[in-house]
């Protein structure tokens, strides 16, 4: 049986932990409001920009005059990874997740005999993916300084993997990150960016057939590309930061949860613990009269 110290010691730590896991859900419910406000808010942008490049990709083809970006360098031989995970833990399986996701298309990629480089936005997804593929990291990009995101960062990670596809270091890049749909709920998504895929949609259609584009499609493709993969990146930014609160909320409410329930289940061994001691210390008297 347990010491009547060592249980109240325990049940006191575990109540300290309890203080802690609520403090960290309601943090996370203040931040994850901003986070999904921002998520939804870019939705409608993104789509309508992907339906309009749908749009335009469509009416270029396989021309030999379609931008590099979207026809590609013509072999699929090396692939790049941009894995988006957060910079800090304790959000249930959040992170595990989209590498999880990730390790996978590596896997099938190399076993394809395909060459695969993995850029890393984010330090846990670094820490989950060195372990296994230390040798196919080529950069990482730390997000631990930013407060709030903004297009800025969106853009700067846009331009290393231009620069690096500019300078032929891969033929296909895809992202990776989860998409927000409630608390208890974050998807992990693969979407590549380079050579762009757009889906096509019924708004694809219409914005097809209500505009004329100048000076041509092809121009306006070669501009209007580079900033497609910021967007893509930027979305994909604004996904994990609610799907990160999402998940660490859920996983600190499940933490409170837990330590509640020890706390009950330890308050009742230190009960009959204790009780035990008064019933021997009885015993012990009446023995000890009778005795006499």
């Amino acid at each position: 049986m347990a010491n009547l110290k060592d249980l109240k010691n325990r049940i006191s730590s575990v109540k300290s932990t309890r203080k802690i896991t609520k403090a960290m859900q309601m943090v996370a419910a203040a931040k994850l409001r901003r986070a999904q406000e921002a998520a939804e808010a870019s939705r409608p942008y993104t789509e309508r920009f992907n339906a309009v490049m749908s749009g335009l990709a469509a009416s270029v083809g396989g021309s030999d005059s379609a931008p590099k970006l979207l026809s590609g360098t013509g072999s699929d031989q090396v692939n790049l990874l941009i894995v988006m995970t957060s910079e800090r833990g304790l959000c249930g399986g959040f992170n595990t997740n989209i590498v999880k996701k990730a390790k996978v298309h590596a896997q099938e990629l190399l076993a394809a005999g395909k060459e695969v480089k993995i850029l890393t936005v984010g330090k846990k997804g670094r820490d989950q993916l060195k372990r296994e593929f230390s040798d196919h990291l080529v950069g990482h990009v730390d997000m631990t300084e930013v407060k709030r995101l903004s297009y800025a960062d969106a853009q700067g990670i846009a331009k290393d993997v231009l620069n690096r596809f500019d300078a032929g270091e891969f033929d296909v890049a895809t992202l990776f990150y989860a998409n927000f749909v409630n608390v208890v709920s974050q998807i992990p998504q693969a979407q590549q960016i380079i050579p762009a895929k757009f889906e096509e949609t019924g708004e694809t259609a219409a914005v097809t057939t209500l505009f004329d584009y100048e000076p041509s499609e092809e121009a306006i493709l070669a501009d209007l590309l580079p900033r497609g993969v910021a967007t893509a990146i930027f979305s994909g930014l604004l996904e994990n930061a609610a799907s990160e609160q999402g998940a660490r909320m859920s996983a600190m409410d499940n933490a409170t949860r837990n330590a509640g329930e020890m706390i009950d289940n330890l308050t009742i061994e230190y009960n009959r613990s204790r009780q035990a001691v008064i019933t021997n210390e009885l015993i012990e008297i009446i023995s000890g009269a009778e005795a006499l």
